[in-house]
């Protein structure tokens, strides 16, 4: 399978895009800016079209659990880890997010593509869960903009689905026992899917980061400029993942160099010389010693260096590792566009964009909501070089959603403030950003975080 942050991106020409992903394209002064693929283009390319089989299917949880349903998509066995999505739209967006490495997704939402796939708004590349289970697919989706199914979209990608599953049972086993592992498949190889089950790894222990990074790194929007003419302060980004609209807001801010999470800090700093460093949200096991630990070194080394750092999701959990807190696995975890955080600075409540399944333990708390099966990071020391204090939590289980450094121009949040698919409440989190790192070139004090 091709990578699917492969930088094959080709440097744009006068010629007006009607494909692919090219975050730079609308900055002043902007020149070639580099167009990725976007996961609807493979489905442009499959100009035949055909209906699922309707042959029937079975999903096998690893406490023994049966479900029997009916295949669509891709239909061959798969297997995951069983997570739970609770947003009521946005599929197509949560279907590309890179988060979803290693996951068989459930929507709990009844029905599922009754919009078709929409051309511009996937969040990479490709489908990344591992396969799909919902309650009803919709063949024949309407919308004005739609080039596809869910069904066709699934089977360009080869990703298998299943439906006519008892989803609301499902999730309520997940809620209470926690994330499983589960496969599914073809009914007749049942034995196969049982077969899977009993030797499957968990994909926690696999190098995730590793298989959704870039390959190399890029500058998106090169020579960007403000309205007045001046040149934006360049960001580095560290790929853990990103989506495409995270990229799409910090363009509009910052001349952006996307780098592989394996980019170590003395080489990010000897050939891009930024002026602030972002790590974005990504998949997996926050602690892994792969990619995410260079990752976690190169926040911590920027953040000893001066240098403004923003992180989500797992960038936030990173720094949390980074500042001597441990990270853990939550029961269920957080996926939905309707998780409220509360932050605690001016006391509002935001609804926010989610997709973890580890967190970062309260100082003060501890570790709230576990697994059952107990898996956390070990306890370190603070490597950062400054204290911090935790600046939101979710406001349903109170669990850690942000952190400021004290004395720093530096913060994180657990949630997407990009908000694709989701709500806006968290957006101005990006404008915050760019003022710290603005305030910050500009008179080159050291501002606390949580002054901005």
């Amino acid at each position: 399978m091709i990578n699917s942050r492969s930088l094959a991106a080709i440097l744009m020409s006068d010629t007006e895009i009607t494909r692919g992903f090219c975050p730079g394209a609308s900055g002043i002064d902007v020149k070639s800016p580099p167009i990725f693929p976007e996961a609807t283009d493979l489905l442009s390319d499959h100009d035949s079209r055909q209906q699922p089989s309707g042959s029937k299917g079975v999903l096998i949880l690893a406490d023994g659990s049966r479900y029997e349903g009916i295949l669509f998509g891709f239909e061959s066995i798969t297997e995951g880890e069983l997570v739970f999505n609770t947003a009521m739209s946005g599929y197509q967006e949560s279907m590309t997010d890179p988060s979803f490495a290693g996951q068989i997704l459930t929507f709990t939402w009844p029905l599922l593509g009754n919009y078709g796939i929409i051309p511009g708004i996937s969040e990479s590349s490709r489908v990344h869960p591992r396969g799909i289970i919902c309650r009803q697919a919709m063949k024949i989706p309407d919308h004005r903009n739609s080039i596809g199914s869910i069904h066709d979209f699934l089977f360009a990608h080869q990703v298998p689905g299943i439906e006519g599953i008892d989803t609301r049972s499902l999730t309520k086993k997940v809620r209470e026992f926690g994330t499983l592992l589960c496969a599914f498949g073809p009914i007749d190889k049942e034995n196969e899917v049982k077969d899977r089950i009993n030797k499957m790894v968990h994909p926690d222990t696999e190098d995730l980061v590793a298989s959704v990074t870039c390959q190399e790194s890029i500058i998106l929007n090169p020579g960007v400029k403000n309205i007045d003419g001046d040149k934006l302060p360049r960001l580095v980004v560290i790929d853990c993942g990103i989506k495409y609209n995270i990229l799409r807001e910090l363009c509009g801010r910052f001349e952006v160099v996307l780098c592989p999470a394996s980019t170590k800090f003395n080489k990010i700093i000897e050939e891009w010389n930024p002026d602030a460093i972002f790590a974005s949200n990504g998949p997996g096991d926050p602690a892994h010693f792969g990619d995410a630990k260079i990752a976690r070194n190169t926040l911590s080394s920027a953040v000893k260096a001066d240098i403004p750092v923003m992180g989500i999701c797992l960038g936030h959990q990173l720094m949390g590792l980074a500042a001597g807190l441990r990270t853990y696995k939550l029961r269920y975890g957080h996926r939905g566009v309707n998780q409220p955080v509360i932050d605690l600075e001016t006391g509002k409540v935001h609804i926010t964009s989610q997709n973890h399944g580890y967190a970062v333990e309260d100082p003060n708390k501890g570790m709230i909501g576990p697994h059952p099966s107990g898996v956390h990071s070990e306890a370190s020391n603070n490597t950062l070089g400054a204290d911090f204090k935790v600046r939101h939590i979710n406001a349903n289980d109170q669990t850690v959603e942000g952190l400021d450094l004290i004395g720093k121009p530096v913060f994180t949040v657990q949630f997407h403030p990009e908000a694709c698919p989701g709500p806006h409440d968290a957006s101005p989190l990006f404008n915050r950003f760019s003022d710290m790192v603005q305030l910050f070139l500009n008179s080159n004090i050291i501002i606390d975080g949580s002054e901005v």
